[in-house]
């Protein structure tokens, strides 16, 4: 029996919760070798997200914290503070092309998480080329891209981002923290929206949201924004409100 390029779908009860160390979470995941940009629109609109081939949507029985959010493009303002790290980043140039692994990805990827695990406690444990390619190069449909942040002729930033006809997804972001004084982590979020807007792209998707986390709670600087309300399956319609503080 030949399986190696078959789609499945499985779900993982009671596992460790990222965010909360008291909590635990239901994951369901889904193995799609060739996802059509119609299927994926849906999957954003119901709060699914996506690393390599596998898309995945939190489940958990117990627990609502995680919120899918996602940016509204056509009413985001420029605010004096985004405009001042746009300003900042007027040498930082930027590359977006289809997701790769280069041996300066690797290890810019280490750096940042060595950062982040001394600073925030993140557990870490040196990622390979493999486990790299499966999480952020492999799924590399037409939508698929990385944006590339350099400076000074160095990779400082690397963001992979999934760039559909009515939604753009945030993957992941990583960065060189010796350049802190540019905030390429908002600079990105900010670039995303800038091309939302010369492209006519509603929305923005910045996966989960938990407000006044330590991690996930910056995310509520992007207003306006909404918010899913429902845990929608496939074949049922989601309710997105605009988030009001």
């Amino acid at each position: 029996m030949h399986i190696l390029n078959q789609d499945l779908e499985f779900f993982e009860e009671n596992r460790i919760c990222s965010y909360f160390n008291n909590e635990v979470s239901d994951i369901r995941y889904r193995f799609i070798n060739n996802c059509s940009i119609k299927d994926y629109q849906k999957k954003l609109e119901r709060g699914w997200r996506r690393f390599g081939k596998i898309h995945f949507v939190p489940e958990c029985k117990n627990c609502t914290k995680c919120v899918s959010m996602r940016i509204d493009v056509k009413n985001f303002k420029f605010s004096k503070s985004a405009k001042r790290v746009i300003s900042k980043n007027k040498e930082t140039k930027l590359y977006i092309r289809p997701p790769t692994v280069t041996k300066d990805h690797m290890e810019l990827y280490d750096k940042y998480h060595s950062f982040m695990h001394d600073k925030k406690l993140w557990p870490y444990n040196p990622i390979d080329v493999d486990d790299y390619i499966k999480s952020y190069v492999e799924g590399n449909t037409e939508f698929a891209k990385e944006f590339l942040y350099v400076r000074d002729n160095k990779l400082i930033g690397v963001a992979l981002v999934d760039v559909l006809p009515k939604s753009i997804s945030a993957i992941y972001c990583f960065y060189d923290h010796d350049y802190d004084y540019l905030s390429i982590g908002k600079y990105s979020i900010l670039s995303q929206i800038k091309i939302a807007k010369d492209l006519n792209i509603p929305y923005i998707y910045l996966g989960y949201w938990i407000n006044k986390h330590h991690s996930m709670g910056y995310k509520e600087e992007y207003k306006p924004f909404e918010i899913l309300k429902n845990r929608a399956n496939m074949d049922e319609e989601p309710i997105w409100e605009e988030y009001k503080s």
